[in-house]
């Protein structure tokens, strides 16, 4: 017997085929090119169809992103759902999603890239992100909330501020990872994580000296600023013109892109001709080294920093300095979060620059944490290399989330409570 199909069901179902092709040449070319950087034109080219055709399927690029990033969540969802019903009761799985994540093409580049790109309240991904935050900060916390109740997560720890930090570390850990693959394994660190919540806060073996009386030598914090030669010579108007030519680029590259913001753009802003901005900064790429390096110099000249004597209170003092960035200056978190992430393409102009930035990071850090352990305030079993790897990512992570929450995530107490539990008080 045959069987015929009505015609509206084939063409239904060649709708679907046409809507499925373009959200894959979608994905394709926002984790190869970036959200900013495709137009709807070129998925429709990659997909195949005329730019016509692709309307019929999505009026805009809002909406196609908003489906790539959803079909996405909707897989991690169920499976995270799925998993905390299968498994051991306690299990928490993250690392199995990771793991899962790691398989699918484009999901960590897309992930890495959006995350810190779509913190602009102006991003149309902004509030797809920002519930996205929310709903995985509620499953987290009823996940660690099961866990307790079967003893495989200590019981003086709080659920939902455990969950913001492991979410937060999670997504640090993703961008760490494109800079950094020799050194980043997302896996492996949240799986030591998810073993480390079985103990007691600010746990410690018995065998464990202590915190001597003497401490050794705390690391020196690394520059990584070179500052704007131009801003300290020259005529005074010369010189207050680069710092305006340079907040100006700040603004655009956090609220836009460095991809999407074009030099007319920005001597539009200031309200300068083309021609004037180049004569101070001859080049997109030498104004993008030059904001990157002012900010850093920013961040670096805090007054209130005095370096502590014990390698482990310099590490405590490290969410002091979060407050006051997030404070005097969230203007340099916000184009920091959209920079990072927009050069994860190694041939973006500022990949080098932050691939240089995060190793050194995570060296300093690592530096700190083994003269604490020299000195005894860094329990034995504790690995230096990985409580560096983790602070580094999870110091991103919850600035990211910050962007997307102000009132609800303090970048400052979470970072605190995370050392309190790392570097216990004697």
């Amino acid at each position: 017997m045959t069987t015929i199909s009505a015609p509206g069901t084939a063409r239904s179902a060649q709708a679907e085929r046409t809507r499925a092709a373009i959200v894959a040449a979608a994905h394709d070319l926002f984790v190869s090119r970036g959200y900013r950087a495709s137009s709807l034109r070129d998925v429709a080219a990659a997909a195949g169809i005329s730019h016509p055709g692709l309307l019929r399927h999505f009026t805009t690029k809002d909406a196609l992103l908003a489906e790539v990033v959803d079909s996405f969540e909707r897989d991690n969802e169920f499976v995270l759902l799925e998993q905390l019903a299968a498994d051991e009761p306690g299990t928490l799985g993250y690392s199995v999603i990771a793991e899962r994540n790691a398989t699918v093409p484009g999901y960590l580049p897309l992930f890495a890239a959006l995350t810190g790109e779509a913190s602009s309240p102006r991003h149309p991904a902004h509030g797809i992100m920002r519930d996205r935050y929310a709903r995985l900060r509620d499953l987290s916390a009823d996940a660690i909330e099961e866990a307790m109740a079967h003893d495989t997560v200590s019981p003086d720890r709080d659920p939902a501020s455990e969950a913001v930090r492991i979410a937060a570390a999670w997504d640090g850990l993703q961008l760490l990872a494109q800079y950094l693959p020799d050194r980043v394994d997302i896996v492996t660190a949240l799986e030591t994580y998810e073993e480390g919540l079985a103990l007691p806060i600010g746990w410690r073996d018995a065998d464990d000296p202590g915190p001597s009386v003497t401490a050794g030598p705390v690391p020196p914090m690394p520059s990584f600023a070179s500052p704007d030669e131009g801003a300290r010579i020259g005529y005074r108007v010369g010189r207050e013109r680069r710092a305006k030519i340079l907040d100006g680029a700040t603004a655009l590259f956090a609220q836009e892109g460095y991809g999407d913001t074009s030099l007319r753009d920005i001597a539009e802003r200031v309200g300068v001709s083309k021609s004037t901005l180049l004569h101070h900064y001859g080049s997109k790429e030498e104004l993008l080294s030059a904001v990157l390096s002012d900010r850093d110099h920013l961040i670096e000249s805090r007054g209130s920093y005095v370096r502590a004597s014990r390698a482990a209170d310099e590490l405590r003092g490290l969410p002091r300095g979060a407050a006051e960035n997030a404070a005097s200056a969230p203007g340099l978190i916000e184009v920091y979060a959209v920079l990072s992430c927009e050069a994860v393409p190694a041939d973006h102009p500022a990949h080098a620059y932050f691939e240089e930035r995060f190793r050194g990071v995570i060296d300093h850090f690592a530096a700190l944490f083994r003269a604490a352990q020299q000195d005894g305030d860094l329990p034995s079993h504790r690995d230096p290399e990985f409580e560096a790897v983790w602070l580094t990512a999870l110091w991103d992570g919850l600035q990211y989330q910050w962007l997307y929450d102000r009132s609800s995530v303090d970048v400052a107490a979470q970072l605190s409570a995370h050392l309190d539990d790392v570097l216990p008080r004697d």
